[in-house]
């Protein structure tokens, strides 16, 4: 993979391990590659999300480029009649995420610049649709797969570097946008201890939409309120608690990797579907 005249190469960032351990391994496996590293800017993410970034600026030498979007978040809530975002309808990832990007990156290829676009699915992942081109010299490129990395060797490759793990997979693992409704229950609970001002925040989108028609809530099934209840936190607790102890029971150990594998939201609840843009 050598650089060449007419060619351009770009790893979106999104706060997230893989794409920060996609970051590493492109620096130490590929230093001839003048890659464009960016993150597209909702204005929404945890402040974790911002101190880790500035971590792997650190480490990969070069600033990492913002892409923020022109019109933010509440814009665009207007727009869709302060519908939340959700499962069905993810226009979050598409006006805050995809068209920043098609933006900036519009240009170069209309220049007709070739340009390699890294992304950061595992080896143990099935193939994610995630961001489709309907341009030719937009090439999408696969490393972890062609290398057969693994979550495992994501967080060898995290550890080793000295980054570790984006703060906020402490106590969650789904996207580092505030509100995300790809949270499992107890990661909204999570939320609501770590950042009180951002749920709060969350719960008056939810009500606005509420109160306009929406048919979604932030969480399937119940609104922030009824969820922020304390018998209500008490059974999702539980619940959590029980997915836990199940899972630890199954787990068979690995000597060659110990205590690599940290369990996480995705290993309790199942992987989900989630966008590529902000989770990876």
């Amino acid at each position: 993979m050598n650089q060449i005249s007419g060619t351009k190469h770009v790893l979106g960032l999104s706060g997230g391990r893989d794409s920060a351990a996609l970051a590493v391994y492109m620096r130490q496996n590929h230093s001839e590659l003048d890659i464009d590293y960016f993150f597209t800017d909702t204005g929404k993410e945890l402040p974790e999300v911002y101190e880790f970034l500035v971590k792997l600026e650190g480490f990969l030498g070069k600033p990492i480029l913002r892409l923020n979007p022109d019109r933010d978040f509440d814009f665009w809530l207007k727009q869709y009649n302060n519908f939340l975002p959700s499962p069905q309808t993810r226009w979050c990832t598409r006006q805050l995420k995809i068209r920043p990007f098609e933006q900036w990156v519009s240009s170069i290829l209309d220049s007709g610049t070739t340009v390699y676009s890294y992304v950061a699915i595992r080896a143990d992942e099935e193939y994610r649709e995630g961001y489709t081109s309907k341009r030719r010299n937009l090439v999408v490129r696969l490393p972890f797969k062609d290398a057969g990395i693994d979550k495992a060797g994501v967080l060898e490759l995290l550890d080793g570097s000295g980054l570790g793990l984006p703060k906020y997979y402490q106590w969650r693992t789904r996207s580092g946008c505030t509100f995300c409704f790809f949270q499992q229950k107890i990661e909204w609970v999570r939320l609501m201890e770590q950042h009180p001002e951002a749920f709060e925040e969350a719960k008056a989108y939810e009500k606005l939409a509420i109160d306009g028609g929406s048919p979604f809530t932030w969480s399937q099934g119940e609104s922030l309120v009824e969820l922020s209840k304390p018998e209500r936190i008490a059974q999702i607790r539980n619940d959590y608690l029980r997915r836990l102890e199940r899972l630890r029971t199954k787990q068979k150990p690995n000597p060659l990797r110990p205590d690599i594998e940290p369990i996480d939201i995705d290993d309790l609840y199942g992987k989900a579907k989630v966008c590529l843009a902000c989770h990876k």
